[in-house]
């Protein structure tokens, strides 16, 4: 994982309680002060959110035994992705790869049971359900109908603010035919038919889907508020800002929490009241899927690369100056471009 040092390494209190939270003895409860509990509800928010731990832990700890005779890439797909998360999560916490192997079942589970990030989830949605509704119209600006923060009867397609911003792309919100399919259900929206929310601006460009995708304010805010603080939405984060991403020296964004943010601010505008990977309206489970699977397709490394060093950009400034691009004329550049040639000449001279 590219940020596992920087999520690490920092987190001085968490090393310091890795043997104690991992050690065998009287079943531990998952409280919040639990230095597990504590990474699994970040590495959630920033890597996978929507997975059943205990049973990822069991099903990796067998097939370890089975990559001995067998590559993982012979594996179908959905395997390769879980043994992925589950490799990721081994190398994000010392020790804990060890202690499953030494370890029962029943450890496993327990273990599994402590990383769990429902928790998180929680905390993330009622805090956003709230905040979103201040995101919706340009400060100073009322809305209108004004929507509440505990019923979420009227959100969704039943008001015109959110009912724009869940419209999918391509569609015409602004047909009145649309509108009244969308607010009736005649029109089903699948989680992977992304919604104009997620466009900067909130404007699709059907020759060019990529042209501003994931760059939308509210996303940007939802991602603050989550991991730098709740007041960064309003401000520049400063360099001493104790907020969730500096407690685990996040010094990045990461596509898992970019999927995440999306589904979260997704949920916040929808109607539904109750946040749930089955819920039909808002098929939370395939709109975070499908956004992860762009994310990592190969195929659009490109893109991807671009996007993610803008949201670094954009959320934490302070730490992107390895991104930064360097002055064609610059010192650095020179020294660069002649270290390049001198490899080649070796190249050219070995072969």
């Amino acid at each position: 994982m590219s940020g596992d040092k920087n999520i690490n390494s920092p987190c001085t209190s968490l090393s310091k309680h890795n043997a104690s939270a991992l050690h065998t003895g009287p079943r531990k409860k998952a409280t919040s002060s639990n230095p597990l509990v504590l990474h699994g509800r970040h590495f959630g928010q920033t890597v996978f959110a929507l997975c059943n731990f205990p049973a990822l832990l069991t099903a990796s700890i067998l097939r370890l035994e089975e990559l001995q005779d067998t590559p993982i890439e012979d594996y179908p797909a959905d395997v390769r992705h879980k043994h992925r998360v589950f490799m990721e999560l081994i190398d994000s916490y010392p020790g804990l790869l060890a202690h499953l192997t030494d370890g029962e079942e029943e450890d496993i589970i327990h273990m599994g049971e402590l990383v769990r990030v429902s928790g998180a989830q929680g905390d993330d949605t009622k805090t956003l359900k709230s905040a979103v509704l201040e995101w919706l119209m340009p400060r100073g600006q009322p809305l209108i109908p004004p929507l509440s923060q505990n019923i979420k009867l009227d959100h969704g397609f039943n008001h015109d603010v959110t009912s724009r911003l869940l419209c999918p792309a391509g569609l015409d919100w602004s047909d009145v035919g649309t509108k009244h399919s969308l607010k009736s259900g005649e029109i089903t929206v699948s989680g992977d038919q992304w919604p104009m929310f997620l466009y900067a601006g909130y404007k699709y460009d059907p020759d060019d889907p990529w042209k501003n995708l994931l760059r939308s304010e509210i996303l940007i805010f939802g991602f603050k508020h989550v991991f730098t603080s709740p007041s960064s939405v309003d401000k520049e984060l400063k360099a001493t800002c104790a907020g969730n991403a500096y407690l685990h020296g996040m010094k990045s964004v990461t596509k898992g929490s970019l999927a995440y943010i999306a589904t979260q601010i997704q949920f916040s505008l929808s109607s539904s009241s109750i946040f749930s990977r089955t819920d039909t309206v808002t098929d939370s489970d395939n709109f975070y899927y499908s956004i992860l699977d762009l994310l990592e397709d190969p195929d659009e490394i490109k893109e991807v690369t671009d996007l993610m060093t803008w949201w670094t950009r954009q959320v934490f400034p302070n730490s992107s100056s390895s991104q930064r691009s360097i002055s064609k004329n610059s010192v650095l550049a020179k020294i660069w471009e002649k270290r390049a040639a001198f490899r080649e000449l070796e190249t050219a001279d070995t072969n």
